[in-house]
């Protein structure tokens, strides 16, 4: 790691383009590396592919925090050194607060998933709802999808659609290629009318987050 940490320190350093990159501009960059690795996955892509996507992503870890370090602000070993404390602190079902492991661990995935919501709302007490910290920037379907875990997880009620012939067929899906089918028409349908798939899930879904605007949030 230190070497590839001296690496990307002289190319700063000494290459005009890398010298130039800042947070903002990375951006793209991390997106497209991040559903660059999602793509090499979901296509069942072999192993050296997916360690080279890998590689990419962190390579814009290390940028940023490259970036941050000639600020004088933090560097890759502050944000590792955080991580690693997070990791500890989100799971006192594995770790003791010194890091040790505990004796015995829980059965279920369920009281996993119950420490961990009860940690990160002690970490974030002024959240009000369980839907804050969700990215607005997300795409709709991985909003929605985010909304809905949140929400079952809150113990909120799911959104009610009515009993039309499109919801019928959607509760008839068995497998993720059907669905997927079912997406893909459903836009082309709303594309031939000129509608916006994306816009028309992006409001529902805050409509739905609207109508619960205070409730105990278990925090993001």
């Amino acid at each position: 790691m230190g070497e590839l940490l001296r690496v990307i320190a002289a190319l700063r350093e000494h290459c005009p383009w890398m010298g130039a990159l800042t947070h903002e501009s990375l951006v793209e960059y991390l997106l497209e590396e991040a559903y660059e690795v999602a793509e090499t996955i979901e296509t069942g892509a072999d192993e050296a592919e997916l360690k080279g996507e890998l590689g990419d992503v962190l390579l814009q870890v290390v940028l940023h925090a490259r970036l941050a370090e000639e600020r004088g602000v933090f560097g890759f070993g502050d944000v590792a050194r955080g991580l690693t404390g997070k990791m500890i602190r989100r799971n006192p079902h594995v770790f003791r607060p010194d890091g040790s492991l505990q004796d015995s661990f829980p059965a279920t995935v369920e009281e996993i998933v119950l420490k961990w919501d009860a940690v990160k709302k002690a970490e974030s007490p002024q959240r009000s709802t369980p839907f804050e910290g969700i990215p607005v920037a997300l795409p709709a379907l991985a909003q929605a999808q985010k909304t809905l875990d949140r929400a079952e997880r809150a113990g909120l009620q799911a959104p009610v659609a009515e009993r039309t012939p499109l919801v019928e067929l959607a509760e008839t899906i068995e497998t993720e290629a059907e669905l997927g089918e079912l997406l893909l028409a459903v836009v082309r349908s709303a594309r031939s009318r000129g509608f916006d798939a994306e816009r028309a899930l992006r409001g529902a879904v805050r409509q739905y987050q609207n109508r619960h605007p205070e409730t105990s949030a278990p925090g993001s």
